[in-house]
């Protein structure tokens, strides 16, 4: 069969054949684990699901006097998996702080990195961390067979554990709080000189069970300090000693209000209950009034939790205290903030509301908020989350100003370990194997929360075009997403920036929103109060949404490779009329524009006179013909021509523009390829090609676009969606992409550190009196 020039013209799509273009769009059926009884094909809990539950009933005393804090627990374990257990391990996370702990013996370091005075003082620091187990007991005080393995404790049973049973026993222990600032750590104390008091944000401070699954059998990685907690679900009942002039919040409802709070204080928490606004139950007076007295006398607080995976509690005497309500699912979820009165102003105006907007921000994408508590408490330098509460920094300046850096610095804290309530509280993923699972999620719902707080808010991760420099930095330095929690390199951007862009890429430009907002709620409907693996999230995404994304999640999550398409070359094709008075008309004005050579434009001016302009003989038939004049057998040949395609006379009368666009993929990971096209006219169009046009090819591929009207310029990634590396290479014609140098970048920039707006805002006033 003959194929005319016209229908080759027209073909819309070329590309190479490529075996590396196939493997890119392979499914992960061989990067992942295969579907069985406990987890599906769908990625849902298969119908043989089962997690363990460990319930605890805790006594725990702080001394304030030595920063030191004493417990004891009854641990009950049910054993809900189908095998038979011959022993249990526990978690020893404040051995971490031990003299011969791994995690300082494997810190590689250099003399450059103490530099900073305060930084070989943390090094130099004695402080004699980690658990002291006392006993461990049946409950009826046998004494318990036990091996501690840094870490990790094992309890050696007499008998194995069977299916459906469970076992109590007690662990008596106690320890020395770390000073937060000295030594660092997620929880601790901070202190303050001035007036001899402490805040203590406390957790990671009791023995706890590790999971046992279907998937890692017991988790029992040696916790060396990034890699987080994985825990089961179970019942808190706990009672905590502190000074009778402290304030204590803490995971689950306070039981015995009655006995704890003033008079005054109960009938302001009643009405904060009812009050879509912060009401103090501890005001700021009162707080500074309860610094002065240090309490020698003691209360204890009494708290229930139900369903949760851990429990933290702060405790202080410089504690403002206030408290608001949200409605949730029909259900009342009462939003505290515990802080000091350094933090004011901005405590007292924002936290408890963004703790508000949190929960209901996060329950529009995820699943409702199931606790009757959330809570933020104020202390420097900190980020750290668990059920119900989280510790939080985010400190104005002595005189009460506060640079707009903190500001969005404490939004973003709040809203980000307020959001953990989610990930991993109640879609408990396992945060030791895999930390994106956990701050990737919730970083990226983070950023739509910050969106829905304040307009146009300068959120530090989530768009794409913020992860761009770090995806086009050294590969050595760059960590697959599908990394051990203890192996990444850049944890904050692999982590946390990634998977939170990888994400809103989904959200935005691969999926839709509307696609990829069910299947995201599906996920998270799914695996609330269970344990989640990546295979269970990649797999819940496209059954849910009928959108085969193995390439995405192969691209992203399983290789370091980055976003960097070029528009190579654009070529404009006019079809050809085939009427002469048309394409002669054509060929003349192109004869007619075209450049000229520069010795011939001098020799014009240098040679006066041809021979041929001499002699008249010289010129024949070829030298006096018009190329250009339409002739009576050009008219013959044209009516025979339409005789012919008398139905090809509208396509090739059409005055149709055809562009043929070449890409090519430098930066290795796919995408969809959104092209911007500026017409002659000043109007435009983006159009959007799906990332399976690189099926076939992972370097090089072409496309034919029709169009009615010329075009200006094509421009690649218009809209800053794809995580592009390199703007430069998007544009046809290419733009040049201004910057300025600043040669006075340094001394301002240190200026700024120097003094925030408010304080300049200060002495201008100060002036102008």
């Amino acid at each position: 069969m003959k194929y005319s020039p016209i229908i080759l013209l027209i073909s819309f799509l070329y590309i190479t054949s490529s075996a590396q273009g196939q493997k890119k769009f392979a499914q992960i059926e061989e990067l992942i684990p295969t579907p069985n009884e406990y987890r599906n094909a769908a990625g849902a809990p298969g119908h043989n699901y089962y997690q363990q539950q460990a319930d605890y009933k805790m006594n725990i005393v702080i001394d304030d006097a030595t920063q030191m804090l004493k417990g004891d627990e009854i641990i009950t374990y049910t054993n809900n998996s189908p095998d038979a257990l011959s022993y249990l391990w526990l978690q020893l996370d404040q051995n971490l702080f031990s003299k011969t702990s791994d995690t300082k013996l494997i810190q590689v370091e250099k003399m450059e990195d103490f530099r900073d005075i305060s930084q070989l003082k943390r090094k130099m620091f004695d402080y004699d961390g980690g658990f002291k187990i006392e006993d461990i007991t049946s409950l009826n005080g046998v004494d318990l067979k036990y091996s501690i393995n840094k870490t990790m404790l094992r309890i050696d049973l007499d008998k194995p554990l069977k299916t459906g049973a469970s076992i109590s026993f007690k662990i008596k222990w106690w320890y020395n709080i770390n000073d937060r600032m000295a030594v660092g750590g997620r929880s601790g104390y901070e202190y303050f000189e001035k007036e001899d008091n402490y805040i203590y944000t406390v957790a990671q401070f009791f023995p706890r069970m590790c999971v046992y699954d279907d998937v890692s059998g017991w988790q029992n990685k040696q916790f060396l300090g990034r890699g987080e907690f994985t825990l089961p679900f179970g019942n808190y009942d706990v009672s905590i000693t502190v000074p009778s002039d402290h304030i204590l919040g803490a995971t689950g409802e306070l039981q015995n209000t009655s006995s704890i709070l003033s008079g005054d204080q109960r009938k302001r928490l009643e009405q904060a209950k009812k009050s879509d606004s912060p009401v103090f139950i501890v005001t700021e007076e009162e707080a500074k009034a309860s610094e002065v007295n240090h309490s020698k006398s003691t209360k204890t607080w009494k708290f229930k939790a139900f369903n949760v995976r851990d429990f933290a509690f702060a405790s202080s005497r410089k504690f403002i205290w206030d408290a608001q309500n949200t409605t949730v699912g029909g259900k009342d979820v009462l939003c505290m903030s515990y802080y000091p009165k350094e933090g004011n102003p901005l405590w007292e105006r924002y936290s408890t509301k963004l703790v508000a907007h949190t929960v209901q921000t996060y329950s529009k994408y995820t699943v409702d908020y199931p606790y009757p508590v959330a809570i933020s408490v104020h202390s420097k330098s900190i980020g750290m989350e668990y059920p119900m509460i989280c510790f939080n920094g985010g400190r104005p300046e002595a005189d009460g100003t506060y640079s707009e850096r903190t500001k969005y610095g404490m939004w973003g804290v709040i809203i980000h370990e307020v959001g953990h309530n989610f990930f991993p509280m109640i879609i408990n993923s396992d945060e030791r194997q895999w930390t994106w699972m956990d701050e990737g999620l919730n970083t990226f719902v983070q950023y739509l929360t910050e969106q829905e707080w304040e307009r146009d808010y300068p959120s530090r991760r989530g768009p794409a075009y913020k992860i761009a420099d770090y995806m086009k930095g050294d590969k050595s330095n760059i960590s697959p997403i599908m990394t051990n929690s203890e192996s990444i390199w850049q944890f904050g951007n692999n982590a946390y920036g990634k998977p939170a862009t990888a994400l809103n890429i989904l959200r935005e430009t691969v999926m839709g929103r509307e696609l990829f907002d069910y299947a995201f709620k599906t996920y998270c409907e799914r695996w609330k109060f269970k344990h989640p693996t990546p295979a269970d999230f990649f797999r819940s995404m496209e059954d849910a949404s009928a959108v085969d994304l193995d390439w995405f999640w192969r691209g992203w999550f399983y290789s370091n490779d980055h976003v960097d398409i070029s528009l190579e070359s654009v070529q404009l094709f006019l079809l050809n009329t085939q009427n002469p008075e048309t394409e002669k008309a054509f060929r003349k004005e192109q004869n007619d524009t075209k450049d000229e050579f520069k010795g011939d434009l001098e020799n014009k001016k240098m040679i006066k006179e041809t021979i041929n302009e001499k002699d008249a003989n010289i010129d024949d038939f070829y030298a006096k013909r018009d190329l250009f004049k339409v002739d009576k057998l050009d008219d013959l040949e044209y009516a025979q021509f339409v005789k012919r395609n008398n139905q090809s006379l509208d396509l090739l009368n059409s005055n149709k523009f055809f562009y043929e666009l070449n890409f090519k993929n430098i930066g290795g990971l796919v995408m969809p390829l959104i092209i911007r096209i500026n017409y002659i006219d000043e109007s435009s169009e983006i159009i959007r090609i799906p990332a399976e046009i690189w099926r076939r090819s992972e370097v090089d591929v072409s496309k034919v676009f029709i169009l009615e009207k010329e075009v200006v310029s094509f421009r690649l990634d218009p809209l800053l969606e794809t995580a592009d590396t390199d703007l430069y290479n998007n544009s046809w014609p290419r733009e040049l992409i201004p910057s300025r140098y600043d040669l006075f970048k340094q001394q301002k920039m240190r200026k700024r550190r120097d003094e925030n707006p408010m304080q300049r805002q200060k002495r201008v006033d100060d002036l102008g009196n």
